[in-house]
């Protein structure tokens, strides 16, 4: 299948430089089946980490480490469109032209506004508000047909298609409607809390033991299995229900080791709790190791990565230009 005549798939991702297991098993090991299928571009979204005050030396780490993380997890730059958001005027530019297509009812009714306006009472700025509308000139500069997201990012989905069909109906045949990609159930799609179950594995879980990161060391990773919430019933079975801990655990062993949740199940039929935790956490501590060190690797190698951002921003600058100059012809700019 030719790049033309295969869908787009979009991901913008913010650089907190904190990727977790969760991420890994639910999402990022797919890249290098993805990047076979589809028209893979993946954006690092730094204007939208600024709507919350960031240290700049420190965002700056972050992003090239999000970048290092994102190849040493098998994405192929020669294969997909790796970049960072803010080296591509065409996303500020587009996201003013959308802000005028956008209604304050609907953007004022976003989940996100409400909830990061409450964490950060002393800082509700006006990026928090229009975040969604940026969101949706990254999906919509490149004519996206896909965009991979959890279940609980769907009203940003929502809202840049009502955009893009509002912006279509009175210019038609601009922009193309993209839906979202969701994860399969039983790839991963919701890895939980070691500490817990009920709740999703999250880097802003105040429990630092609740999660694990790819450059976690080993040690660490060892520490947070053998303290990961299990129930008082020995048994080690796949019941999300009733032992969501436990199953969680089990999971995580599966999608480390390649084998079926049956098979993990039957592996510690009869055994206990101190065997099922350290046996956990050691197939993660191999399923992370090249990970964390390739990632090392690439950090210590700015030239390399600098080639990386600089030649993805070049062939995501063509893409957007192109949508951007539609764009801007279809609401009467004169062409620069």
């Amino acid at each position: 299948m030719s790049d033309n005549q295969k869908k787009t798939i979009f991901s913008g991702v913010q650089p907190s430089g904190k990727l977790t297991l969760g991420n890994y098993l639910g999402a990022i090991r797919n890249f290098p089946i993805l990047q076979e299928q589809y028209n893979c571009i993946y954006c690092v979204v730094d204007q939208h980490a600024i709507t919350v005050r960031q240290e700049p030396a420190a965002l700056r780490r972050a992003t090239l480490e999000l970048i290092a993380q994102y190849i040493a997890c098998g994405l192929d730059p020669e294969k997909s469109i790796l970049f960072i958001q803010s080296h591509v005027p065409a996303h500020a530019e587009l996201a003013w032209v959308l802000n005028c297509f956008t209604m304050f009812g609907e953007a004022s009714r976003m989940t996100q506004f409400k909830d990061k306006s409450a964490k950060h009472a002393d800082n509700i700025n006006v990026g928090l508000f229009t975040y969604p509308v940026l969101m949706a000139a990254d999906i919509l500069l490149y004519q996206t047909d896909l965009v991979p997201v959890g279940v609980d990012q769907s009203q940003h989905i929502e809202i840049c298609r009502d955009i893009a069909n509002r912006f279509n109906n009175l210019h038609p045949n601009t922009f193309t409607i993209p839906e979202g990609y969701y994860p399969k159930v039983g790839e991963g799609a919701k890895i939980t809390s070691l500490v817990d179950p009920n709740s999703k594995m999250s880097k802003s879980d105040p429990n630092p033991n609740g999660y694990i990161l790819l450059m976690d060391k080993p040690e660490d990773i060892m520490r947070k299995f053998k303290r990961a919430v299990t129930d008082s019933d020995s048994r080690i079975i796949f019941d999300p229900q009733n032992k969501p801990g436990v199953s969680n655990l089990l999971q995580i062993y599966a999608l480390a080791t390649g084998k079926t949740i049956e098979q993990a199940a039957a592996e510690f039929d009869g055994k206990g709790y101190g065997e099922f935790k350290p046996a956990v956490g050691e197939a993660v501590v191999e399923l992370l190791r090249p990970i964390r060190e390739k990632t090392t690797d690439l950090l210590n190698n700015k030239d390399y990565l600098e080639q990386v951002y600089k030649e993805g921003a070049q062939k995501a600058s063509y893409l957007a230009r192109k949508t951007l100059d539609k764009v801007y012809r279809k609401v009467g700019f004169v062409a620069r």
